[in-house]
């Protein structure tokens, strides 16, 4: 880390206006990340922008600072950094658009914690992908201490909001005692975090159509692998109408990982144009997630992952590969000598 560390102090320095990139995905890690980096780089004296092909999902705009993301990528910057993702896959939107060229015409930084990747990001100057760290927030403050950035209370909000969507609220086989003596920092710097937790409790709240909506996904969940995988799929149809008002997967994935026997949860969404996306999550017990992405041709954490298939295989072929490896996954998980 120390080479990178003094490469992106280098481009930092030598920028001004400092365009933050989200992937097109967006969760608590990558949004706080983002606006952490935004307070951080603003008190160094730049001017930060900030990223993202997606509108923010309600569920994250408790997060004060959400509504500073645009979705068209700024036309003059002089350096980039990309937060939380590491791969060309999460930055479709400006490959479409072409303007993913923009990104690489200039200094790119990458700042990741995800263990496994595919398709790096070709053109990134400097990468560091710690997946020893808990969230690229728990990164970012690492960083921020080695290269004695400034780490005002708001950044510090941030961070915290972006280590405790990662962890699942220190929770999960990510958190270490690290990330507990940072939590413990930003409470004795003065963040509140009951104050943070309230938030986030009240813009989860679900709409009256979200709710009967995860009780129709509970009802069409399906078990395989006597009942140590559940999954559901979503088509098109069904992310038109409910994605702006919650992502399903986060919606039913708690519920499923709660379900005696499960191991590991796959939520899968069918697109018109035959696209194929999967959110993982698995147990403690079971750390696949990312090995069954990697399969699949995504990445992620040992026990949060994604993939996206976009070659022209069936929903049915897709869906079956999925299913078969991560029941290999389990069986020589279950058998670790065999």
């Amino acid at each position: 880390m120390e080479k990178s560390a003094d490469q992106i102090r280098e481009l930092v320095q030598a920028a001004q206006k400092i365009v933050i990139v989200q992937a097109d995905n967006p969760d608590a890690d990558s949004l706080g990340s983002a606006l952490a980096l935004e307070h951080i780089l603003g008190d160094l004296g730049k001017e930060p922008l900030l990223y993202c092909g997606v509108d923010m999902p309600g569920y994250l705009r408790y997060m004060p600072g959400w509504d500073r993301v645009n979705r068209d990528l700024p036309r003059r910057f002089d350096a980039s950094i990309i937060v939380d993702a590491s791969t060309t896959t999460l930055l479709e939107k400006l490959s479409d658009s072409g303007q993913q060229a923009w990104l690489a015409a200039k200094p790119c930084a990458v700042l990741d914690h995800h263990a496994t990747v595919e398709k790096a990001i070709p053109f990134a100057n400097v990468m560091i992908n710690d997946p020893e760290r808990a969230s690229t927030g728990e990164l970012i403050y690492l960083l921020a201490k080695k290269l004695d950035w400034p780490l005002p209370l708001a950044a510090q909000e941030m961070l915290m909001s972006s280590i405790l969507g990662d962890t699942q609220g220190l929770t999960n086989q990510l958190t270490s005692a690290g990330t507990y003596r940072i939590m413990a920092a930003f409470v004795e710097n003065g963040v509140d975090r009951p104050a943070l937790e309230e938030k986030r409790r009240e813009y989860a709240k679900m709409p009256v159509a979200i709710y009967r909506y995860k009780a129709e996904l509970i009802r069409r969940t399906e078990f395989t692998a006597e009942g140590r995988i559940v999954w559901v799929s979503i088509p098109q149809s069904e992310i038109n109408q409910y994605s702006p008002l919650y992502n399903p997967a986060p919606l039913v994935q708690g519920d499923m990982l709660q379900t005696t026997g499960v191991a590991v949860a796959i939520v899968l969404k069918r697109y018109d144009d035959g696209k194929v996306t999967a959110a993982i999550r698995s147990n403690p017990s079971a750390p696949i997630a990312g090995a069954l992405a990697e399969h699949m041709g995504g990445g992620g954490h040992a026990f949060a992952s994604g993939f996206k298939v976009t070659g022209g295989r069936s929903f049915e072929e897709v869906k079956a590969d999925c299913l078969e490896y991560a029941t290999k996954l389990l069986n020589e998980n279950d058998n670790p000598d065999n």
